[in-house]
C-alpha cells in the first residue's frame, strides 16, 4: 500500500467529556466511510476503539486508540481519546500527534469539566479546534443552549456551520449555512433540498453572522462583501479553512452518532477543513544548536516521535509513531535520540483499534504502528543516522493519588515489579516507589479509576493479583530538650564476656538538620577504635524508632565518657551500649512526633475558590498565597499535613466537579499536635 502525501493526511483527535459519544462517533465514521463493514456498539462491547476487557466492562474508553478511514484521496487518522479525567495523559498524547482537536459536546449535558480541560489543552498547544454537538436526537437536547454555552465559555471565535432540523427524537436533518441548503435524512440516506420554512428566517440571520465572521479574516473577501457581493460557498470554505488552521475560527457542527444524521458530513468536513500536516511545521524540536523547526517533507531525513506504547503480553510492545519528516519503509533503521541505539523497523502497520495491517510505505505527516522496538519508550524520538533531534511531548500529569500494594501470592514480588514497569511503558503517568520507612510499595497515578484499572491490567496481562493496604504516613520522632544517659552492656557466660559503658548527651537540632555525632571522650575512657561502634549503635537505635516506634531525627549525640575492659570489651559491646544509652536519653528528652508537610498547589475556577479554601482549612492547611490565572481561575498555594491529603485527588474532584487539579511535593517535617498523637499510636504499634 503506497503512502499518502502529507497534503492528503488529516490527523484529528476526538476529545471531550466522558459519555459524550466520542467512541460511538468514531464507530459511525468508520462505518459511513466503509472502513468497517458493520457498525459496532460501545454498550455491546463490539466497538473498534474500546477493545480492552476493562473498557468493555465499563462501557468507556480508558486508552487512546486509532480509527483511520479514507474519504476520497484523503486519509483521516482519527484518534479516539478517553474523556475521563484520570486519563487526560491519553488526551495529551493524542493532541501531540494531531493537527486538529475535534471537541465532542453532548447536546443534553452541554459543556462539562473535561470539555473545558480539552479546550484549554488544545489552546496551550496552539492546536486548531472544531466543536461537534452530538446526541441531538436525545430527550432534552438543545443545540441553541449548547451554542450559547460555547460562546460564553470560549468567545466570539465560535462559528456554527450547521443548524439542526428537528428537535430531540425528531432530529432528522442539517441546515448547511455555507451552501444555504438543507440535508434531510430518511432511512439513513441524505437528500439535499431547500431550507425548511420553519427555520428559514433564523437560518438566514445566523448565516449572515457566519459569513461576516469568515470574511473578516480575508481583506479581499471583506472588501467585496462590504460592496454588497456575497462570496461563493467555495470561497467561504477556503477562508474558513484558513481561519481554522490559524486558530481564529472554531466551527460548530451537528450530529447524532446513534442515528447517523450528519455523520457523513462530519467525515467530509474533517477532510475539507482540518489542516494537513503539510502546512504545519513542527516547532517543539531541539537539536545540539537549540530549538529548531521541522518541515513536513517526505524527502527530508526521517524523524518520528513515539507518542504512545501498547504493551501486549503476547505480541510485545507496539509503538505508535507520528512521522514528522521523511519516508519510512519496512526494515528502515533509525537512531533513538535518547539511548543512541539503532532501531530496525521490521514492520510498518496501519492500526485500527486492535487490528493491524502491514503497509509498505509511510510519508511525513502520517501516523503508524511499529511492533517490537527493543529499546524505545513513549516520548522517544527516532531519526535517521546523523540527524540529532528530539521532539518534546507534553509533560505527564503529576501522580496525585497513591495506594499501597503487595502481591497476593508470596514470591510474586519480582513478577509484580516487572508487570508495573511494563505498564509504565504504555502509561508514563504511573509511578512506583518502595518506601523503606513504612516498608510499603506505593503505586501512584492520576486518580482512583486510574489505579483500579492498573491493578486489573496487572492481573490480566501479567498474572499478578495485588492486595491493597492503607498508605502509611512516614512519621518521625525527635526530642525537645537535651538529656543524658548511660548505656551499660555487660554479659558474662564463661570465657570472654561482653563489657562496654557509653555516656551520651543527646540534644535537639533544627528541623531538617539530620544527625550529628560528636566524640568528646578524653583520657582514653573509651578507646578510639570503639567509638565508631558507639555511633553505629546510635544510628541503628534511631532507625528502630523512639517511644512511638518512628525513626528519630534531628539530634546531636555527644559521647563524653565511658568505661571499657581490656579483655571483655568489643565493638559489639559498645554498639549495644550506645543503643541503650540513646534509647534512654530519647525517652527522657520529651519526645514529640513529627509529621510530613506537603506544599500543595491547587488550580480551581474562581467561583469555587471559597469552598476549596474552607476545605484546606479543615485539613489543618496554612494558605501561603493565591494568584489569579487566565480563564477565571485561581492558583492556591498551601502547606498541608501529608496525612490530610492522602485522598485529596478524590475529594477535590468532588468539591470542584472535576474542574480542579493540584500537585503536591514534600516541604518539611513539623511537630504533630499532641491531641493527634494518640490517634496514630495504633499505627506505630502495628
Amino acid at each position: 500500500m503506497p503512502g499518502h502525501a502529507p497534503s492528503n493526511i488529516r490527523n484529528v483527535v476526538l476529545a471531550g467529556h466522558n459519555t459524550t459519544g466520542k467512541t460511538s462517533l468514531a464507530e459511525a465514521l468508520l462505518a459511513a466511510t466503509g472502513a468497517v463493514t458493520r457498525k459496532g456498539k460501545v454498550d455491546d462491547g463490539t466497538s473498534v476503539c474500546d477493545f480492552e476487557p476493562e473498557e468493555i466492562r465499563r462501557h468507556m474508553s480508558l486508552s487512546l486508540s486509532l480509527a483511520p478511514f479514507e474519504i476520497g484521496p484523503i486519509k483521516v487518522n482519527l484518534i479516539d481519546a478517553p474523556g475521563y479525567a484520570d486519563f487526560i495523559d491519553e488526551l495529551k498524547a493524542g493532541c501531540f500527534a494531531a493537527d486538529l482537536v475535534a471537541i465532542v459536546v453532548s447536546a443534553v449535558e452541554g459543556i462539562e469539566a473535561q470539555t473545558i480541560a480539552a479546550w484549554e489543552l488544545a489552546s496551550e498547544l496552539s492546536l486548531p479546534r472544531l466543536v461537534i454537538v452530538n446526541k441531538l436526537d436525545r430527550d432534552r437536547a438543545s443545540f441553541d443552549r449548547v451554542l450559547s454555552e460555547l460562546v460564553e465559555h470560549f468567545g466570539a471565535g465560535i462559528a456554527p456551520l450547521e443548524l439542526p432540523i428537528g428537535e430531540e427524537s425528531n432530529f432528522h436533518g442539517i441546515a448547511d449555512l455555507l451552501t444555504d441548503t438543507a440535508i434531510v435524512y430518511e432511512n439513513g440516506k441524505p437528500t439535499e433540498g431547500p431550507i425548511p420554512e420553519a427555520i428559514s428566517e433564523f437560518e438566514h440571520r445566523v448565516r449572515e453572522q457566519l459569513v461576516e465572521g469568515i470574511v473578516v479574516g480575508d481583506d479581499a473577501l471583506m472588501e467585496r462583501y462590504l460592496d454588497g457581493e456575497t462570496p461563493s460557498s467555495e470561497e467561504l470554505e477556503a477562508a474558513l479553512a484558513k481561519g481554522v488552521a490559524e486558530g481564529t475560527v472554531f466551527p460548530v457542527v451537528c450530529v447524532s452518532a446513534s442515528t447517523g444524521v450528519g455523520v457523513d458530513r462530519i467525515a467530509a468536513l474533517l477532510a475539507e477543513l482540518a489542516p494537513s500536516p503539510a502546512g504545519r511545521p513542527w516547532s517543539n524540536a531541539t537539536d545540539p544548536s537549540g530549538e529548531k523547526q521541522i518541515n513536513c517533507n517526505p524527502e527530508g531525513p526521517a524523524i518520528a516521535s513515539v507518542f504512545k506504547t501498547i504493551s501486549d503480553p503476547y505480541v510485545g510492545k507496539i509503538s505508535l509513531l507520528r512521522l514528522v519528516s521523511g519516508t519510512l519503509h519496512p526494515d528502515s533503521v533509525l537512531i533513538n535520540s535518547r539511548t543512541h541505539s539503532e532501531e530496525r523497523l521490521h514492520t510498518l502497520q496501519l492500526l485500527r483499534g486492535k487490528e493491524a495491517a502491514p503497509i509498505s510505505e509511510a510519508l511525513a505527516g502520517d501516523i503508524i504502528a511499529v511492533p517490537k522496538l527493543s529499546s524505545t519508550s513513549t516520548g522517544d524520538t527516532l531519526a535517521s543516522k546523523g540527524t540529532s533531534v528530539a521532539l518534546a511531548m507534553p509533560e505527564p500529569e503529576p501522580a496525585v493519588l497513591s495506594m499501597a500494594i503487595r502481591p497476593r501470592s508470596k514470591g510474586d514480588e519480582d513478577k509484580l515489579m516487572t508487570g508495573i514497569h511494563r505498564l509504565q511503558d504504555e502509561d508514563p503517568a504511573l509511578k512506583v516507589e518502595r518506601v523503606e520507612e513504612t516498608h510499603q510499595t506505593l503505586l501512584s497515578g492520576t486518580g482512583e479509576m486510574h489505579l483500579m484499572v492498573t491493578c486489573e491490567r496487572l492481573q490480566r496481562k501479567f498474572g499478578v493479583e495485588v492486595e491493597q493496604e492503607d498508605v502509611l504516613v512516614p512519621y518521625r520522632e525527635t526530642i525537645t530538650k537535651a538529656t543524658q544517659a548511660e548505656g551499660k552492656y555487660k554479659k558474662q557466660s564463661g570465657g570472654h564476656g561482653q563489657f562496654g559503658i557509653a555516656d551520651l548527651k543527646v540534644e535537639p537540632l533544627p528541623r531538617g538538620a539530620g544527625f550529628e555525632f560528636v566524640d568528646a571522650v578524653f583520657g582514653g575512657a573509651i578507646p578510639k577504635q570503639y567509638l565508631p561502634a558507639v555511633e553505629k549503635g546510635v544510628i541503628e537505635a534511631m532507625a528502630q524508632g523512639g517511644p512511638k516506634g518512628y525513626p528519630v531525627v534531628d539530634v546531636r549525640v555527644t559521647c563524653y565518657d565511658g568505661k571499657f575492659h581490656s579483655v571483655d570489651s568489643s565493638e559489639m559491646s559498645f554498639k549495644m551500649a550506645g543503643a541503650l544509652a540513646f534509647k534512654e536519653a530519647v525517652a527522657k528528652g520529651d519526645p514529640v512526633v513529627l509529621e510530613p508537610i506537603s506544599r500543595l498547589t491547587v488550580i480551581v475556577p474562581s467561583s469555587i475558590q471559597g469552598d476549596v479554601l474552607g476545605d484546606l482549612n479543615s485539613r489543618r492547611g496554612k494558605v501561603q498565597g493565591t494568584e489569579s490565572l487566565p480563564g477565571d481561575r485561581q492558583k492556591i498555594i498551601a502547606l498541608v499535613p501529608t496525612a490530610e491529603i492522602l485522598r485529596y485527588a478524590i475529594d477535590l474532584r468532588a468539591i470542584t466537579g472535576a474542574r480542579g487539579r493540584f500537585a503536591a511535593e514534600h516541604n518539611r517535617y513539623d511537630t504533630l499536635p499532641a491531641h493527634l498523637t494518640t490517634k496514630i499510636s495504633a499505627v506505630s504499634v502495628g
